[in-house]
């Protein structure tokens, strides 16, 4: 297989994981939220809670710190190797500008994240998890 072959499928394999982890954190908050009226059990999984809460706590800690996701410096590590176009800023920026056409200052991600991380942690006392 070429190199530049390689390093595409392996970017788009890290974009395909990225995106699988976006898709846990928000639809993981909606399935509890949903969970709880509905009388959904496996919402209060301890493990997946943890591993929800761990994952937006990540999210949100990264944005505080003004860092750059890892698995976006990956792929765009791996598309440059590639020959291909990078983008600049983090992963969920610049797919919402792409699908959105919406434009923010970094803060404005900063604040979403927080309270989306807040809504988290509001679900654990509203969607109380059982070991």
């Amino acid at each position: 297989m070429e190199q530049a072959v390689f390093f595409r499928l392996a970017a788009d394999a890290v974009l395909s994981l990225h995106a699988l982890f976006v898709v846990f954190v928000v639809a993981g908050l909606a399935l509890v939220l949903a969970g709880k009226p509905l009388g959904w059990r496996w919402i209060r999984h301890f493990g997946f809670r943890v591993t929800h809460l761990c994952a937006i706590a990540v999210v949100v800690l990264q944005s505080w710190l003004g860092v750059v996701c890892p698995l976006t410096r990956w792929e765009m590590n791996l598309r440059a190797r590639a020959g291909d176009a990078t983008y600049p800023g983090a992963f969920v920026a610049h797919w919402i500008e792409r699908l959105l056409y919406f434009r923010a200052p970094d803060w404005v991600f900063v604040l979403l994240y927080s309270a989306f991380g807040a809504l988290v942690v509001a679900s654990w006392f509203w969607v109380r998890p059982r070991r």
